[in-house]
């Protein structure tokens, strides 16, 4: 495969950062836009018309706005913030998993993909998922053996979500399930869609062990999708951006927090 250029990156970045800003703004004006991020504004007119395309926002009068599904910025965006961040916890929660035969599962995320990755050079791995991005990934590797869920897929977050893949899910041995959340707060781990929340809760209780891999933004929010109540969690693995009353509260519940 051809590398990226340059140019590529920096736009995918910019579209990452895009999306986070109307997560945070709902609106925001495209001259703003083009100037916080040192590009004209016909370049970023480019980067709007892939991102409306998407249905992740909608322009008016040199506005960029808001939608309903541009509230989850997909997983091919997520990838592409916070790598730094994102490799010290993936480094990290991979360090969790024993030497040995090991049964591990991974629901979709991009913290979790780069769990993934960390992982594949094992050789003793079975591997169950239900997110297509971390199948594609683990799959060419030879000594790894990868058990998919099936289901529909949706395209937020790659994951196969619906009663096929819940039914795959719970039939599965799981010894160590890598879990990524969208919220974690004091009653537990939660994502935007609730048919991805009931598929990923499926996977959490088959598990021995859970670990959630999340960046610190996202402690103490709360979704509308609940996969779990935090004493499903055993460890969390997050940034030093954890603020000394979220982890106060969730070792008080129970859950082993680790800082990468």
């Amino acid at each position: 495969m051809a590398p990226r250029s340059s140019e590529s990156v920096h736009r995918g970045e910019r579209m990452a950062a895009i999306l986070a800003l109307l997560r945070d703004q709902s609106s925001v004006g495209v001259a703003d836009l083009a100037r916080q991020f040192g590009v004209s504004q016909a370049t970023l007119r480019r980067d709007l018309t892939l991102l409306e395309d998407q249905g992740l926002l909608v322009r008016r009068y040199g506005v960029a706005i808001a939608t309903e599904s541009g509230a989850e910025v997909p997983v091919a965006y997520r990838d592409r913030r916070s790598k730094a961040q994102k490799r010290a916890v993936a480094e990290t929660a991979a360090a969790l998993l024993p030497f040995g035969p090991q049964t591990v599962a991974f629901t979709g995320g991009s913290t979790t993909a780069e769990i993934a990755r960390v992982l594949s050079s094992r050789v003793d791995l079975v591997v169950v998922t239900n997110a297509l991005n971390i199948a594609m990934e683990l799959a060419v590797k030879p000594r790894i053996r990868v058990v998919v869920s099936g289901g529909v897929a949706r395209s937020q977050s790659t994951e196969l979500v619906g009663p096929w893949a819940e039914a795959a899910l719970s039939q599965a041995t799981i010894g160590t399930a890598y879990v990524g959340v969208d919220g974690i707060d004091h009653e537990g781990i939660t994502t935007h869609d609730v048919v991805e929340a009931r598929t990923n809760a499926a996977l959490i209780e088959r598990a021995e062990r859970v670990i959630v891999a999340s960046d610190s933004t996202k402690i103490g929010h709360r979704y509308a999708g609940s996969m779990a109540p935090l004493t499903a969690v055993d460890t969390l693995v997050t940034d030093p951006g954890i603020t000394p009353e979220a982890m106060a509260l969730l070792v008080e519940a129970g859950v082993n927090v680790i800082v990468a």
